[in-house]
């Protein structure tokens, strides 16, 4: 990868290769050397962002979860969304009662292996993946019993779609969780939501704060301890891209937001994108051929530790690659 070449750059690559249009609800995340999370900013450099030397790993994500998955345009974009969200159900950040789980398991099944063959799937058949971190051989038992008896016949994109739909309906959907403490609570998660009461977030140090706006005009400040000034500023970035994303009429309302702090010198950030409103429209005038999907399938194996989610991409051409990996949904 040249040494100047910004992300925006390596995201239109990786688009292109994916035949992605629907791409503003996606992003490309990597991890320092200190395991903190970033998200790479198409505006700057990518070598400058790395502070890891080469080969650079990255992981193509969902970063703005639609708020109706459904009803996005292209079958593309939705089997993308329901890789990140399968990927979600198997870290645990997808919680759901256990019938939920059950359902949701099966149409994975059903888009990934197809209808229930006595001949291919002997008793058991279910117990040899891994949706969930854990799971009792009664709810394997469940899952089987609705691939057998309630989805066959649904193609892959119909049970890609239900899935989506069921998932969209669950509490912890989109949720993308942050490590904090909260006063004398150890480990709790931050999740940051798509809700409109938020009016102002700042962080200084560790300290996160945010402004909440409730019923009755009252508003209070809640109180949030990350475990490092960079995870803090990290949460404080995510959640102005969140609010801007998802409350914004138009990109152009944009502004800079500056949270000041000793740790990072009046830090200042501006959400570079296009707001949901705009990529739903821009979405609509989308007219071409569906583009050729290469599905991945599941990995028989409770031993492995992740199901299979997609392809690898080598992202540039030979002759300008500085080291660069990116997985897509993977791991």
């Amino acid at each position: 990868l040249q040494r100047d070449a910004k992300g925006q750059y390596l995201f239109d690559l990786l688009c292109h290769h994916l035949n992605l249009l629907e791409k503003d609800y996606f992003g490309i995340r990597f991890v320092d050397p200190d395991k903190q999370r970033h998200w790479l900013e198409f505006t700057k450099s990518v070598v400058k962002q790395m502070r890891a030397q080469p080969p650079f790993t990255m992981c193509f994500r969902v970063k703005f979860y639609p708020t109706d998955p459904a009803a996005l345009k292209e079958e593309i974009t939705r089997y993308l969304v329901f890789l990140q969200i399968k990927r979600d159900l198997y870290h645990g950040r997808l919680l759901c009662k256990t019938s939920d789980a059950a359902l949701l398991a099966a149409y994975i099944l059903q888009a990934e292996i197809g209808d229930y063959d006595p001949g291919k799937h002997p008793e058991g058949y279910s117990s040899k993946f891994q949706f969930f971190p854990k799971h009792s051989e009664k709810l394997e038992r469940k899952i089987a019993e609705i691939h057998k008896s309630e989805l066959s016949g649904q193609t892959p994109a119909t049970s890609e779609l239900n899935f989506l739909r069921k998932a969209q309906t669950l509490e912890t959907y989109g949720v993308d969780p942050h490590p904090c403490k909260v006063k004398q609570f150890l480990n709790p998660f931050l999740g940051l939501l798509q809700g409109n009461e938020v009016t102002k977030m700042k962080f200084e140090g560790k300290t996160f704060y945010l402004y909440v706006s409730q019923k009755e005009e009252k508003k209070i400040v809640l109180t949030y301890f990350a475990p490092t000034p960079e995870a803090c500023k990290h949460l404080w970035k995510c959640g102005i891209e969140n609010q801007a994303f998802y409350k914004l009429e138009k990109s152009s309302q944009v502004r800079t937001v500056s949270s000041s702090n000793l740790f990072f010198k009046g830090s200042r950030f501006r959400y570079s994108g296009r707001v949901a409103k705009e990529v739903m429209e821009s979405s609509a005038k989308i007219k071409r051929e569906p583009p050729e999907i290469h599905r991945a399938g599941l990995v028989p194996s409770r031993s492995c530790p992740s199901i299979t989610h997609g392809p690898r991409l080598s992202s540039v051409p030979r002759t300008r690659r500085r080291a660069v990996h990116i997985s897509i949904m993977e791991g």
